[in-house]
Formats: structure tokens, sequence, C-alpha cells
């Protein structure tokens, strides 16, 4: 069982996050217009997984628009912006912000928390996701995996990038 720390304080997750080579877990998330965005459906495009607790802390808040600069620039490639809050939240957020460049999805009503080992299992925020980045190559193979130890920490954005290369 993966653990990372929220204040300083271990918190430990549900399972493992996905190893580089190997093929990422079969999933399924929540779309803005509440369809389901599945890893299928993502086959044949490079998809950056930006995975976080909520929309609506700060912390988060910077790494979406930091992605969304960033997927302005990038070809044959989808960021897709994972955290349990409802749908309508994160389109909410992402309208107020003029975020136009990555796709938002829930993992409400989804067992992608599990699948991905990203599910906080104790503490104040036991059942939100935990902050991670997966890079998925065009066939679903995960290239990089970046299980952030502070959740209240950005993600390695540079290192993001370099396994799009």
């Amino acid at each position: 069982m993966a653990s990372v720390t929220l204040g300083g304080n271990a918190v430990s997750l549900v399972g493992e996050p996905p190893k580089p080579a190997a093929p990422a877990p079969t999933f399924t998330l929540v779309a803005d217009d509440l369809s389901e965005l599945t890893g299928e459906s993502l086959k044949g495009t490079r998809v950056v997984l930006n995975i976080f607790p909520s929309i609506d802390t700060p912390t988060c808040a910077k790494s979406v628009k930091r992605f969304n600069e960033l997927a302005a620039g990038m070809t044959n490639t989808v960021v897709v912006c994972v955290s349990a809050d409802l749908p309508f939240a994160q389109k909410r957020f992402c309208g107020a912000e003029g975020i136009a460049n990555v796709r938002n999805a829930s993992s409400f009503r989804t067992d992608f928390g599990r699948a991905f080992g990203l599910t906080i299992a104790e503490g104040v925020l036991k059942g939100l996701l935990a902050r991670a980045v997966v890079v998925l190559d065009e066939r679903g193979v995960v290239r990089h995996t970046q299980l952030v130890p502070e959740i209240a920490n950005e993600p390695d954005y540079d290192a993001a990038l370099a396994a799009l290369k």
C-alpha cells in the first residue's frame, strides 16, 4: 500500500499507482456532460492524467491552470484533469478561469481511484484522490508515474513533459 503526506502527516492509499512500462489499468471516468470517458476511448492519443483531490483547493487549481498552458503546445496529446469533484464543479471552475485546453473528468461513481491505487484511505481527505500524474502512450502503456509525496505540493510538470518525448 502506497502512502503520501498531508501537512507532513502520513496518509495511506488504497493500493499502488501503476508502474511505467505496464499497461494502464482499465478505467472509466465521468466527463463534463455526464458521459463516460474511458481509457479505451483515449487510445491513439498520448494522455496526461493530472490527478488531484479537489478543484477547489489552491494547489489543485494551479495544476489545472499550468497543464492548460502546457496543453496548448502539445500534439496528439490530451490532458485529462481528474478529481472526485462533480463534473458540474469542474466545468464551472474551468469556465470561470477560461481553461479550454484540458478535459475534466470526475472519478465519482467509478472505481478509478482503486484501479490506479490513488484513493486516500484515511484522514480528512479519505475517499478523495491523492495528487499524481500518470502519462500514457498512444497504446495505453504507462510511460511515467509521479505520486506527489506531499499532497499540498504541485507535481513535476517537466518530468511529465519529458515522458512525452
